[in-house]
């Protein structure tokens, strides 16, 4: 058995008819471990307590000892035992209660009860705060007793069993658990119960993401075939995370945004994870990755660092006109730029201090196209050419409406791209980490140089893929069934 499975110590407390998951109850579930032989379902134990050896508590604990996962687990139902045992949670909370009330167009005056099911609460006000909630105790059903005033306190926090939720509050719960459980990728008819669970992190409203979402359905349906169950998740889901069994980031990375936040918790979770958080910070800043190739003797542009004002003098000595000016941490060309000369070069650098203390500046190398190297665990999974935006000097044309022109493609096997290409790819990416990269790469010559490593490189049916197919794809997700079966 395997996906959703909802445990209740009595049937009405969830009857069948009402939900599309397996019930069972939780006395079944202690007494019957073969119903679960050769599955990995995901657990809800909504049992009437959580005490201390009562029998949820029990069904928490053999879920951990049978690989199962639950919610919520052993150690959750122990912490909400006491508010001593919460007490460091406490000051982040009240934070993000105070945020959600300063939204309320009435602020309450009296004390009160706040219901939160999974990680929503009836008011959509309080949608800060019940996130951070279920991120700090992955419990269906929480109820926080409030006190209000100049800065509204948290008094009790406890979980609620449904056998006591009041009939308007069954109806919310239950809409909050199926849209907790829905799936949007998964096709209708399962063949193969999936031996493993992958998250996608996703922005369904990125105007350039490094896969589109036909991608990642096609993705999807190829890790069905490898019995992995794919789900799409966004931002708001960091506090669902450690239900999966791995992660795959597929939109862009950045330090300072929650990309990094689910890298961070993914590793901490003990999931594969692709991009993982050491390969962000050292793709994302240009600056440290220049340095790290120059380091281990990779060919590069001429490139200057400029700190201040002064430097620009340097950086026209040493690289000429034009020169290409880039931010530390630009992605799909953005933050690059063209200086055709002296003035322009001071124009931008004015303008680019505004953000960052450092610039970088590399030689101009006309070429007609860029070669991209895609490397996965160590190994090229594909080479692609991408030529320039038409009457552009990059791959894409960002332009002042917010719309891109992209350059067309052309991609390669492995076997029939330059050797020296590939080969310059691989020891620039073996470098990084040994997760997905991309490796852009200029050829002038008969020599390779690396512009740069991505981290967050692009995979679209159709381009990258086109000259493996499927097989893209289906090595993708044996990198992770192979971490997690270690």
């Amino acid at each position: 058995m395997t996906g959703w499975v909802i445990l209740v110590e009595n049937p009405k407390d969830m009857p069948n008819a009402e939900t599309p998951h397996k019930v069972i109850t939780t006395r079944d579930y202690l007494q019957r471990p073969q119903l679960f032989e050769g599955g990995r379902p995901k657990l809800i134990n909504l049992a009437r307590s959580y005490n201390y050896q009562s029998e949820g508590y029990y069904c928490a604990l053999l879920a951990e000892a049978r690989g199962h996962r639950t919610m919520p687990a052993a150690e959750t139902m122990l912490e909400l035992g006491g508010k001593l045992l919460y007490a460091h949670a406490i000051p982040e909370l009240e934070d993000a209660l105070n945020k959600s009330v300063a939204k309320l167009t009435e602020r309450p005056s009296e004390p009160y009860e706040l219901l939160v099911c999974f990680n929503v609460a009836p008011d959509p006000a309080y949608e800060r705060f019940a996130r951070h909630l279920f991120d700090w105790f992955r419990c269906p059903i929480l109820e926080v007793s409030i006190e209000p005033g100049p800065w509204f306190s948290i008094k009790r926090i406890r979980a609620r069993t449904v056998d006591k939720l009041e009939d308007n509050e069954i109806i919310f719960f239950r809409h909050a658990l199926h849209e907790h459980t829905k799936r949007e990728w998964r096709s209708p008819k399962i063949k193969t119960p999936p031996d493993w669970s992958l998250a996608v992190l996703y922005d369904p409203n990125e105007t350039l993401p490094p896969s589109d979402f036909e991608s990642l359905k096609r993705f999807a349906r190829v890790a069905e075939r490898l019995k992995v169950e794919v789900e799409p998740i966004t931002k708001r889901d960091l506090n669902r995370l450690a239900e999966f069994d791995a992660l795959f980031i597929r939109e862009t990375t950045s330090i300072d945004n929650h990309t990094y936040q689910f890298a961070r918790r993914a590793v901490q979770e003990g999931m594969p994870v692709i991009d993982d958080p050491v390969s962000m910070i050292r793709c994302t800043n240009k600056i440290y990755l220049n340095e790290l190739l120059r380091a281990n003797n990779v060919a590069t542009p001429k490139t200057v660092m400029i700190a201040q004002h002064k430097d620009l003098e340097l950086a026209a000595d040493m690289l000429g006109f034009p020169m290409v000016v880039k931010i530390p941490d630009g992605s799909f060309s953005r933050g690059v730029h063209k200086a055709e000369s002296m003035d322009s070069l001071k124009e931008l650098a004015d303008k680019l201090f505004e953000d960052t203390d450092l610039i970088l500046a590399q030689e101009f190398m006309p070429t007609k196209l860029d070669w991209r190297v895609g490397v996965l665990g160590g190994e090229p999974l594909f080479v692609c050419q991408y030529f320039m935006a038409k009457k552009h000097w990059q791959i894409i044309q960002h332009k002042p409406d917010g719309s891109a022109v992209e350059g067309s493609t052309k991609t390669f096997a492995v076997e029939d791209a330059p050797t020296h290409v590939v080969e310059t790819g691989l020891k620039a990416a073996k470098l990084i980490g040994n997760g997905l990269y991309g490796v852009d790469i200029k050829e002038q010559d008969g020599k390779a140089y690396v512009i740069e490593v991505n981290d967050n490189p692009n995979l679209d049916h159709g381009v990258e893929d086109a000259a493996l197919k499927d097989a893209l794809w289906e090595r993708l997700v044996q990198w992770f069934v192979q971490r997690l079966e270690a």
